[in-house]
């Protein structure tokens, strides 16, 4: 396939190194670094390793249940507050 591609200076003078020290043709260049670059860039990523919260203690519940919502505020803020 024949195509026009333009280059970025850098880019250019990277392949142009990349050229002259393996000696061979630009087109080889070309398709070589883009293959591995594609090659690279349809990897599928790295999974990290998953996140966990560390547990802590928070004592026992004070109160029996959270039905009674006057009641569970009156434990959490203190009986002044009832």
């Amino acid at each position: 396939m024949r195509t026009t591609l333009t280059l970025d200076d850098d880019v250019a003078a990277l392949l142009e190194r990349v050229r002259k020290s393996r000696e061979t043709n630009f087109k080889t260049i070309v398709n070589e670094a883009l293959r591995q670059g594609l090659k690279e860039m349809t990897k599928p990523s790295p999974r990290g390793k998953p996140y966990q919260t560390r547990e802590a203690y928070l004592g026992r519940c004070l109160v029996a249940g959270l039905d009674d919502i006057s009641e569970a505020l009156a434990v959490a803020e203190g009986e002044d507050f009832r």
